[in-house]
């Protein structure tokens, strides 16, 4: 009996090992599943930074939960540029760069970092929704574009006929003329929206061509006889532009002239136009249209992966996810922005509803000096009765 008391025990006892050791395994099981973190370094604008927080990082560890976002805003703080120096640094140490993901950080305008071979190249091998990405918006291997914006025409459809609504920058001019003080842009170095009508206005008398102008082959001598056809047709519209003459200076005092109802039309851009009416600071009556020979200018932000990053794979699909169908119907709904992919992959609905305003076609303005020569001559020859920095 005695013996058979002692089995019983050192059966309890085994039991009692088997159950501790099943417990902590099980614990270092539930560690070993934690959520890995990928870091996320945001230079947008306030509503970039709250649509990443509030839409696409929730939507992203809800389908990948195996993953967690910290997301780091760096406006204000010297922007990425510094986050991809310290990732610079970490890849000639083998270090931890401790960034797996950049939004808004255009690799081409940093060439020397490509070349140092920081960034991740993306292909639609390893960011397969690459292939919906329409050509327009891609530029080199090592930027992914994920959504976009375009300056447009905003009108008032109460005033404006729709039989009269412009669909060329020659029909544009006829209706300002025909419409004195109706029509309105900002200046250019004031705001986008201005500058982009005075860049589509080059473009115009110089055949319609984007392609001129590309920063490798700036030449001040031929940017100048360029120009000056641009000169002289702002210079003809000049006295029929809003309060004879008077521009604001930004986009969002444009926005308001709408809105106020103190002109009938005016170049926006397309995320504020959209968000605006959505938000009602822009009455349901505003209506807007996109040339249809040659669109006004605009461009992509994108987003990059350092090569380095500790975990490229989560990296990997959250750029793959943030060109998904879902997620680019979120940049035309909650941000106003204008699709990296194909308008025809999103909603029926969504294409009705902005089917004015749908193009392949975004040419890309190359900025630098071409704007400071587009500033200065503007100033100069067209809007004479204000002052550049006034």
């Amino acid at each position: 009996m005695f013996s058979t008391l002692l089995k019983h025990r050192a059966v309890r006892l085994l039991a009692l090992i088997l159950l501790g050791f099943a417990l902590a395994f099980n614990v270092i099981g539930v560690r070993a599943q934690a959520p890995t973190v990928l870091n996320v370094f945001i230079d947008g604008d306030t509503n970039i930074s709250d649509w990443w927080l509030k839409t696409i990082v929730p939507a992203f560890t809800k389908k990948y939960p195996q993953y967690s976002i910290i997301v780091s805003v760096t406006r204000g703080a010297g922007g990425n540029d510094l986050i991809a120096q310290r990732a610079l640094a970490a890849m000639q140490t083998n270090s931890d760069p401790q960034v797996d993901y950049f939004e808004e950080y255009e690799t081409f305008n940093h060439p020397d970092l490509e070349k140092a071979g920081l960034f991740l190249e993306l292909t639609e091998k390893n960011v397969p929704n690459l292939k919906n990405v329409i050509k327009a918006a891609l530029r080199t291997p090592y930027s992914l574009p994920y959504r976009g914006s375009q300056v447009l025409l905003a009108y008032n459809s109460e005033k404006v006929k729709e039989s009269e609504v412009p669909h060329t920058f020659a029909d544009l001019i006829t209706w300002i003329k025909a419409h004195p003080g109706q029509f309105v842009y900002c200046r250019p170095d004031k705001g986008g929206s201005g500058g982009n009508f005075v860049v589509r206005a080059i473009y115009e008398v110089n055949g319609k061509d984007p392609s001129l102008f590309k920063a490798e082959t700036y030449d001040p001598e031929k940017v100048k006889q360029m120009y000056a056809k641009a000169w002289d047709l702002l210079r003809e519209i000049h006295p029929f532009i809003y309060d004879n003459g008077s521009y604001p200076a930004g986009n969002t005092p444009v926005l308001k002239l709408l809105a106020n109802e103190s002109v009938s039309m005016i170049s926006a851009w397309s995320d504020q136009a959209i968000q605006g009416i959505a938000l009602g600071t822009l009455p349901e009556t505003t209506k807007l249209v996109q040339f249809s020979d040659l669109p006004f200018p605009g461009g992509y932000a994108y987003g990059s992966i350092p090569k380095n990053s500790r975990h490229l794979e989560g990296a990997l699909l959250l750029a793959n996810f943030i060109l998904s169908e879902e997620m680019q119907t979120s940049v035309v709904k909650d941000i106003g922005g204008f699709p990296a992919i194909s308008w025809d992959l999103l909603p029926k609905d969504l294409q009705s509803q902005f089917t004015s305003v749908i193009t392949d076609t975004v040419p890309q303005w190359p900025g630098g000096k071409f704007d400071q020569d587009r500033n200065k001559g503007w100033y100069e020859n067209v809007a004479t009765n204000i002052k550049q920095d006034s």
